[in-house]
Order: structure tokens, then sequence, then C-alpha cells
């Protein structure tokens, strides 16, 4: 089964119904369908909560999060060896903290990443992309 990691581009695209929602509407599909599997790991979905909060307050973060509890994501918890695994990531491509996680799931799960994020290219061919357009 091909697997997909979401960062949290992915999920704001598909919130906002920006130009590649279409996209990630068809992964969260098949997932449903279980023909595909899509991870996300618990660090990038709480820097979805960090902006909508940041932006819109504690009480819409809340109702929005809840809201995506539904769908197919199966988030993955941020273990010692994936912070480690993250860390080296970070300091060998220069990348966030919190978008190293969703590269080292990426990479750990063999997994294709979703991503609007252009920083994921410092990373060259480490691991298979699907880019969206914000």
């Amino acid at each position: 089964m091909k697997t997909y990691v979401f960062d949290a581009s992915a999920l704001f695209i598909y919130l906002q119904q920006k130009l590649s929602a279409n996209k990630v509407n068809e992964l969260l599909k098949q997932a449903l369908d279980g023909r595909v599997e899509v991870l996300m790991s618990t660090i990038n979905f709480g820097e979805v909560y960090g902006i909508i909060f940041r932006n819109h307050g504690k009480e819409r973060a809340l109702t929005v999060m809840s809201a995506l509890q539904s769908l197919p994501i199966q988030l993955v918890e941020a273990t010692r060896e994936r912070a480690f695994s993250a860390s080296e990531i970070k300091s060998m491509h220069r990348l966030y903290y919190v978008d190293s996680f969703a590269a080292a799931l990426a990479i750990e799960h063999k997994a294709t990443l979703v991503t609007s994020d252009s920083d994921f290219r410092k990373m060259g061919h480490s691991f298979p992309v699907l880019w969206l357009k914000a």
C-alpha cells in the first residue's frame, strides 16, 4: 500500500480550499477507502493548531482541530528516535525543526511527502514529493 506523509501545508491547503485542495481531497478519499495510508507527525499537527491559534484564537483552533480528527490521517507520535532523526535532518539540510519531522517520517516509512513548502527542495531526492500549489 502506498503511504503519504502530510506536512502542515497540506492540511492548510485542504482547510482553505486552495488551488491543490483537490489533490489532498483525493488522497483522503483513497485513505478512507483503504487504498493508501496517510500519516502525519503529531509535531506537524500541532503546528497547524498553533498557526490557527495565533491567527484566530483558541476556540477556533480547537474547533478546527476537532473537525480534523474525523479525517483518515494517522497521527504518529514523536518518539526519541524520531526526534533524533529529525534533528539530524535539520542539521544536514537546514530545515526548520518542525519540517524535519515530516521529512523524517517520510524517510522512515518510505513515503511520499505531500507539501507546498519549497524548503523541502533542500533535501534533493531523499524521498518522493507530491508538490501542492498554495
